[in-house]
């Protein structure tokens, strides 16, 4: 994983009055809300006698350990050790660590690092997914390291063999570009001129000039994903790491051309196992790959084609490399 990054980890509605016990990032975290609702994450694990957190529960606007009523806050620090007696101070080695939290969009987010910067800004969205969208989601469990999942939705080559009966109909082998256009140092768009091969030679990407199709593939550091069907219609995924074996993509519909109550929420409902069903097309084919995550260098022989999946493992790279030295 990239460390000192904004990951989105969970979905808000997944976090209510009771604490959540969760792996990310290959970590066992527990997240829960404060007297404010605000989303606390921490390591799922009590500094005194070693278990869960997650089994405990709110109290006081802070979280009691299930074990001994130890009581943290939101930075993960103890106030309380009730044998001690509610007065007695607490010394500074009982704490646990705490991650920083930001939610948004229906999304919480945590700043994976080792130490968050006095100045740390909050995490961006997509700015074209306004208000008046509504959305269906799924969450899907994929045997598979993070990397893996991402590179193959930014994968304009293999849409005619593994989606041939869905989104890859048509027989378009033959792929010009692709075009990848940098929005930012940590946000790029794909666009994809795929057609049926004839004998042409395909375009290189050089020779693709604007104005694009509005159809188009989104990315954004370190885990966010947009496909922009149309102006009305979209699919958006985070690529939430589990561990190094395990990710869980989290997928939402969105549409703003139904907006009548209930029948909006019945066409959003209606609308994910077709994306699920897509994904799992996928699911059965990067499951295989080897090794588990990709990286810059290895023994891929890549083409043209794969100008995507290069353009990513370049900046994934950098920012990995940007954090060591950090």
């Amino acid at each position: 994983m990239i460390p000192n990054q904004w990951y989105v980890v969970l979905a808000s509605e997944q976090v209510r009055e009771r604490p959540v016990g969760v792996t990310r990032l290959g970590e066992k975290l527990v997240f829960w809300r404060d007297a404010q609702g605000q989303v606390v994450c921490m390591t799922d694990l009590c500094v005194h006698r070693g278990v869960a957190l997650s089994k405990g529960k709110v109290r006081e606007g802070c979280l009691e350990c299930p074990f001994h009523g130890f009581l943290y806050d939101q930075r993960g620090r103890v106030v309380t050790i009730p044998a001690n007696g509610r007065r007695a101070p607490v010394p500074e080695r009982f704490r646990v660590r705490y991650y920083p939290t930001y939610e948004a969009h229906g999304l919480i987010w945590i700043w994976w690092g080792e130490q968050p910067p006095a100045d740390l800004q909050p995490p961006r969205f997509f700015e074209d997914l306004t208000p008046d969208f509504s959305y269906g989601h799924a969450y899907d469990l994929w045997d598979a390291h993070y990397s893996r999942v991402i590179e193959n939705q930014l994968d304009v080559v293999h849409l005619p063999f593994v989606h041939y009966n869905t989104i890859g109909r048509g027989n378009r082998t033959l792929v010009n570009g692709p075009v990848v256009e940098w929005l930012d140092e940590n946000a790029f768009r794909v666009y994809v001129f795929n057609e049926v091969d004839h004998g042409q030679v395909p375009r290189r990407a050089e020779e693709i000039h604007p104005p694009y199709p509005l159809f188009h593939l989104e990315f954004r550091f370190p885990n966010l994903w947009q496909n922009y069907i149309s102006e009305d219609v979209r699919v958006m995924a985070a690529f939430i790491p589990i561990d190094d074996t395990h990710t869980i993509l989290y997928l939402r519909f969105y549409q703003r051309f139904l907006r009548v109550p209930l029948l909006r929420e019945l066409v959003n409902a209606l609308a994910m196992p077709f994306n699920v069903y897509v994904a799992h097309q996928d699911r059965r084919v990067v499951i295989t790959q080897r090794p588990k995550a990709s990286a810059l260098v290895g023994d891929e022989a890549l083409i043209a084609g794969d100008r995507p999946i290069v353009e990513y493992r370049r900046r994934r790279q950098a920012l990995i490399e940007a954090a060591r030295r950090a």
